[in-house]
């Protein structure tokens, strides 16, 4: 009695805790947090560490990353609020639960807050694309916001179109820091590079591959997602993969999918990893084979017996555990890169 007489003092205090927790979940917070985590481990425990020698320094200041961090934070975040914002009535039948706008947070609150954030994403990354002297680079950000404006309102509900929207820019997540480095690096020590024959295009390649595997893990998940939401999208007259294809070539899509993956991963685990080091790099083979390899068979597996909402759910969740451990193979090249090699 005490403790909720205590608690109705502060109605406003309530509301105001209400509507952060709201406007976190409607930004997907987690999901920031883990852009935020991709970048930095691009930049800091990987091409922070495979730079040449001691000698040779990122030239991308640390307080325009975490510009760059932010700015990506805040795109993805109104990209967000446009998606649910234009969901709201296939949402209420696939997640009823899980719906804000229009219930924790009106439609109109939504649309200010994905302008806001839009624009000051915009805004930062166009100083940015500025401070390295490639202006042309806004355009990254520029065209990653209308096209989130354009898989929300449009794309989604295409076939495959709305999946390769988001995979696409899932995967510029961690291409963006090489975008801003690279550059600068070249024109730090671009004729010492040329001197010795060499130059940094071997950090866009490791880069690529963790860009690659956001990119087709991110697919994969989406196509899941869309299985997951077959009832709600199949009311509001979407097309999407399951819809068009039917559930048997949805899962037969998927399991190709993972198996590309699965090729991916084994041609560079076995080409650029397992034989190209001396000693044998054992620790990056019992990392792809427990973390990486032994999920994605569990996956294709879930996916081949999935026949439910619950079940594409289960298997929705499982993938990002394997993307996320795609994301932190990153500490493990830090750790050889340090200590090993």
């Amino acid at each position: 009695m005490v403790v909720g007489t205590m608690v109705n003092r502060f109605p406003g205090r309530n509301t105001m805790l209400s509507k952060i927790k709201s406007i976190l979940s409607l930004v997907r917070f987690p999901n920031l947090l883990i852009i935020a985590f991709t970048q930095y481990a691009m930049r800091y425990l990987l091409m922070e560490p495979l730079l040449p020698s001691d000698t040779f320094e990122l030239q991308f200041g640390d307080f325009q990353f975490a510009l760059l961090v932010f700015s990506t934070m805040l795109i993805a975040a109104a990209g967000y609020i446009i998606n649910d914002y234009f969901d709201t009535r296939a949402d209420l039948i696939n997640k009823p639960a899980r719906v804000v706008v229009g219930v924790a947070i009106s439609r109109k609150v939504a649309m200010i807050l994905h302008l806001i954030l839009n624009i000051a994403g915009i805004g930062i990354g166009v100083y940015l694309a500025f401070y390295v002297g490639l202006p042309s680079l806004s355009l990254v950000f520029v065209l990653s916001t209308g096209l989130l404006w354009f898989y929300s309102t449009n794309y989604k509900r295409q076939f495959l179109v709305g999946n390769l929207a988001v995979a696409f820019l899932t995967g510029l997540v961690p291409l963006m820091v090489v975008l801003f480095e690279i550059p600068l690096l070249n024109r730090e020590y671009g004729e010492v590079m040329i001197r010795y024959d060499a130059d940094f295009n071997y950090l866009l390649a490791w880069v690529s591959a963790f860009s690659f595997f956001a990119f087709i893990t991110t697919l994969t998940r989406e196509i899941i997602k869309d299985a997951e939401d077959f009832e709600g999208d199949n009311a509001y007259g979407m097309k999407t993969v399951p819809i068009v294809l039917g559930t048997f070539w949805t899962r037969v899509l998927l399991v190709v999918l993972i198996a590309a993956t699965l090729f991916a991963l084994l041609f560079l685990l076995f080409k650029y990893i397992f034989f190209s080091v001396d000693p044998v790099d054992y620790i990056s083979l019992s990392y792809f084979s427990l973390f990486l390899l032994l999920p994605l068979l569990l996956l294709a597996i879930q996916v081949m017996t999935a026949r439910s909402k619950r079940a594409f759910h289960r298997a929705s969740t499982f993938i990002k555990l394997v993307m996320l451990f795609g994301i932190l193979y990153s500490v493990v090249v830090f750790y050889l890169v340090e200590f090993k090699y």
